[in-house]
């Protein structure tokens, strides 16, 4: 059985298309929870490409997994 890597793909509206920094924390779209990095990239790809033409919509994959064990080893 495969390691579960714990992951979160979330997105919102962002300050500057280039960064991370959004626009408000309470409008934020938590899309879900992911035990693989390649669950989680099959989310975000859905909800990356539903807003491509909306510059200020982003969407990210974040690594809940380093931040919960940070010293796992091959995480």
């Amino acid at each position: 059985m495969e390691q579960q890597l714990l992951h979160m793909v979330m997105g919102g509206r962002v300050t500057n298309p280039q960064g991370t920094e959004f626009q408000d924390l309470k409008d934020i779209h938590v899309v879900g929870f992911y035990a693989s990095y390649a669950e989680a990239e099959e989310a975000w790809r859905g909800w990356a490409q539903r807003t491509v033409d909306d510059a200020e919509m982003k969407y990210v994959i974040v690594h809940l997994h380093k931040l919960l064990e940070p010293e796992l080893p091959g995480a």
